[in-house]
């Protein structure tokens, strides 16, 4: 794969679709599981955003929303973790510096199968079910976001692509303050936080996939493409 003159011609293919659909596909289907599950009376209407008032877990739980659920998001993971091994390729082309674009694609691989068994128990009852949807979301989330602080900082070596590095980096400022924010609540304001921890991993889930969807700018801003060959 390359990103020089010669490989826009013939058989080079532009990767930021790639990039486009796996930042917008899980954004697209939770808001869609929202809409089906309120229609159909399994979660009440209003602004998750700030309401607080379910879930991302239970819009995906009942209905034709199960269906559209895991229809999406399964794929959605096979997605992110080709979009996490292709970043790495991305940043090294780039001439991007740093030890950790080594670890993009086994911290992509990991969150995304993580994601995979959220989304596979998600609508089982039971303790193992359960335990399996906490494990998967909170190492989704955390592992994405260490790739994305990873990726972040490569762009900061790197001058041409320094100013929206730091635009990245405010968002994964954002993320970092919502999760301390999470954990003292959950530490001392457990009442509290019970109130509005659905809100949280709204707003999270935003920022994680608004991060994918400005890489994927980033990718068409520099002409990324693979290039289809015989020998």
């Amino acid at each position: 794969m390359r990103t020089t003159q010669a490989d826009r011609g013939a058989g080079a293919l532009p990767l930021w679709g790639l990039a486009l659909a796996a930042s917008l596909i899980p954004l697209v289907t939770i808001h869609t599981t929202y809409l089906a599950s309120a229609v159909e009376g399994h979660v009440p209407w209003c602004m998750p955003y700030w309401d607080s008032c379910t879930s991302i877990s239970r819009t995906g739980r009942y209905g034709v929303s199960y269906f559209i659920f895991k229809g999406a998001m399964l794929p959605a993971a096979l997605l992110g973790i080709m979009f996490w091994w292709l970043n790495a390729r991305w940043l090294r082309q780039l001439g991007a510096g740093g030890r950790g674009i080594a670890w993009l694609p086994w911290l992509g691989l990991v969150a995304c199968l993580f994601l995979a068994a959220y989304t596979m128990a998600l609508g089982h009852a039971g303790d193992t079910f359960r335990f399996i949807r906490r494990t998967g979301v909170i190492l989704y989330f955390s592992l994405t976001f260490i790739a994305q602080l990873l990726l972040t900082a490569a762009l900061l070596t790197l001058p041409a692509w320094r100013d929206w590095a730091r635009r990245l980096m405010r968002v994964c400022q954002t993320a970092l303050a919502i999760g301390i924010l999470s954990v003292i609540l959950t530490t001392f304001a457990y009442g509290l936080y019970s109130q509005i921890d659905d809100a949280f991993e709204w707003v999270l889930a935003l920022l994680v996939n608004g991060h994918a969807l400005a890489v994927a700018w980033l990718w068409w801003k520099s002409d990324f493409r693979a290039q289809l060959r015989t020998s």
